[in-house]
């Protein structure tokens, strides 16, 4: 058996009595350290202060927290809850009674949605464990996508939060190895870990709950399913992989740690999963991504020869990039329209100026008591300033973000979720992806720079067919979203307040040009376009940049008008913006000059854009 080091020519003999983390040589350079970050390496050091090292058991106590972390030692692991219990929280996706209002499109179209999970030819144990997991009836991701994962397809998949888009890759998946598992031939204790699903997420908490529900489908099965992530114990996790593993969820930090030592081959890797893959391109993941899944060193099936499913959010140019990479004709499932929210989430956008924040936050949460509150701050810093700000005010209250250890982190989740403290404060680190069922309301303390940011931060409520409420503080330091905003607020039927509406009207004296720029379309149609046209350079509402695509060309918000169709917004792209097919186009310049700047039609225009006009 042999370990792996990226960057060096030749094997070092593996040594599973070794101390697993001696510091190996990673690819690259000598001591370029890959994934050690707080998304899924290793933990970086502790801030001071407040939050610094002393913010585990005796800070808790300190703040009057109930604590269940570890004492002592700084190899933590987190304790599973027991077989009997795996089921006991289950959190079944949206009840989409409602399922002929909801749009779903899925290209090529030659799947037809499944309406019962009995119809779609699971192994019998595994339809039992999606009957204990409290599943009636296939969500929209899962009665398209289920059955095209089982008809052995590649899969690029986007839906709204809280859809069931997790269920809808590890049931196709876990019924895979279930079908095959008794062609592999036995495990060897001690050697490396083989899995036959991999599942890539970019944080320790999706990975987790991930996790759990694996645990769920595989419940009175031999498939045996592991979790590895940054911020934890590595030796106990190189214990759980020298048990064996068929499922391995993973940060790609953390995995290609364990990869790069021979904890773990990828040769038997019959499913490949990227969950939330644009938030890990976001992180900065894309190398070691790239690495794992073709890097020189990997051994993992190429593309055809294993099945790969990608869920994102958004679909900028680089996960189409990756898409064509890792993919082999792969079928794109849409369920709502890309960067959508729902209805179910009642958005009220309140003119509150900065100084006036912290009492009319404190005034919220005491009209909200009884309720699940998530409370979103744009730095570290200020989430643990309002924690101490609300603790004061004799509010139960905890706080989370990219500087606490996974124990504080996974400590704080689990006070919220139970409803010890009904408060959590948190940086974006908590908004993507995690399923904390039953949030009745999330109050945006500091808007997000961007349109997505936005939406996935309200989508932390209104989950499972339920309706939420989220209310974003708004004033003049925000008009840089406004643009995104008021569309995306019109589409759901939501009051928008005069203040916002005048600021949209306002003109933006950051630049005085207000006609500047055209832009080009949407790579292969489902792009944003992303500041295409001479960097997007900025005239009156915003860059020159325009962009169709599947998105709907929101045009990099380019000066003048704006139109799409299909599914467009169009934003603010220069001239017309009309989109070709499905995707919304670029802008020319000024009001139209340069053309209409049409990208080309269903989801194939290749670079398809219009020409800058004179500027104006």
């Amino acid at each position: 058996m042999h370990g792996m080091n990226f960057g060096q020519g030749g094997h070092q003999q593996f040594n599973p009595n070794a101390n697993p983390w001696a510091r190996a040589p990673a690819f690259g350079e000598a001591g370029h350290q890959v994934g050690y970050n707080n998304y899924g390496g290793y933990q970086q050091r502790p801030r001071e202060g407040f939050d610094g090292p002393s913010r585990g058991r005796g800070e808790f106590i300190r703040r009057n927290v109930p604590y269940q972390g570890e004492t002592s030692g700084h190899g933590y692991h987190r304790e599973e809850p027991a077989d009997e219990d795996i089921f006991k929280d289950h959190t079944p996706g949206i009840n989409f009674d409602q399922h002929g209002e909801v749009n779903m499109t899925i290209t090529p179209n030659d799947i037809a949605p499944v309406l019962s999970f009995s119809e779609m030819n699971m192994v019998p144990v595994l339809l039992e464990n999606v009957k204990r997991c409290g599943y009636t009836k296939p969500t929209p991701v899962q009665s398209l996508g289920i059955p095209t994962a089982l008809n052995h397809r590649d899969l690029m998949a986007c839906a709204q939060t809280g859809s069931g888009k997790t269920a809808s890759y590890l049931i196709p998946a876990i019924n895979e190895i279930l079908l095959n598992i008794s062609n592999r031939p036995p495990y060897s204790p001690g050697s490396h870990s083989s899995p036959q699903a991999l599942i890539l997420a970019p944080t320790r908490e999706l990975s987790l709950q991930i996790y759990g529900e694996a645990r769920k489908f595989t419940y009175h099965t031999p498939v045996r399913c592991v979790v590895v992530y940054g911020g934890a114990d590595p030796r106990h996790q190189v214990h759980e992989l020298s048990r064996g593993c068929k499922l391995l969820v993973a940060t790609p930090g953390r995995l290609m740690d364990m990869f790069s030592r021979g904890y773990v081959r990828f040769s038997e890797i019959r499913f490949l999963i990227l969950d939330e893959a644009d938030r890990m391109l976001d992180m900065g993941f894309e190398p070691q991504i790239r690495m794992i899944v073709q890097g020189p060193d990997s051994d993992m099936p190429r593309a055809g020869q294993r099945q790969t499913l990608l869920y994102s959010a958004t679909f900028p140019v680089e996960i189409q990039r990756l898409a064509r990479e890792f993919m082999c004709r792969h079928s794109f499932l849409q369920v709502g329209r890309v960067g959508s929210t729902t209805e179910n989430i009642t958005q009220d956008v309140r003119w509150i100026e900065d100084p006036d924040k912290r009492q009319a936050l404190l005034t919220l949460l005491r009209e909200n008591e009884g309720k699940l509150v998530l409370v979103f701050v744009e730095k570290k810093r200020d989430a643990d300033y309002l924690e101490r700000f609300l603790r004061n005010s004799e509010l139960a209250c905890v706080s989370i973000h990219g500087d606490r250890v996974q124990r504080e982190r996974e400590e704080a989740l689990r006070l919220f979720k139970s409803g010890a403290c009904q408060v959590l404060v948190a940086t974006d680190v908590a908004s993507r992806g995690l399923d904390i069922p039953n949030v009745g309301v999330v109050i945006q303390y500091d808007m997000p720079s961007n349109i997505d940011d936005y939406v996935h931060r309200i989508g932390r409520t209104g989950r499972a067919g339920k309706v939420g409420v989220a209310i974003s503080f708004f004033n003049e330091k925000n008009r840089n979203i406004v643009d995104d905003l008021i569309p995306l607020l019109n589409e759901t039927n939501q009051v928008i307040s005069p203040e916002v509406r005048a600021l949209a009207k306002r003109p933006n004296n950051n630049n005085n040009n207000n006609n500047r720029g055209g832009g080009g379309g949407g790579y292969r149609g489902f792009g944003r376009g992303g500041n295409s046209g001479g960097f997007g350079m900025g005239g009156g509402r915003g860059g020159g940049g325009g962009g169709g695509g599947y998105r709907g060309g929101r045009g990099g918000n380019s000066g003048g008008f704006g139109m799409s169709n299909v599914f467009g917004r169009g934003g603010n792209s220069g001239g017309f913006g009309m989109g070709g097919g499905r995707g919304g186009g670029g802008g020319g310049g000024g009001f139209g000059s340069g053309g209409f700047g049409a990208s080309g039609g269903n989801m194939r225009g290749m670079f398809g854009g219009g020409g800058g006009g004179p500027t104006m």
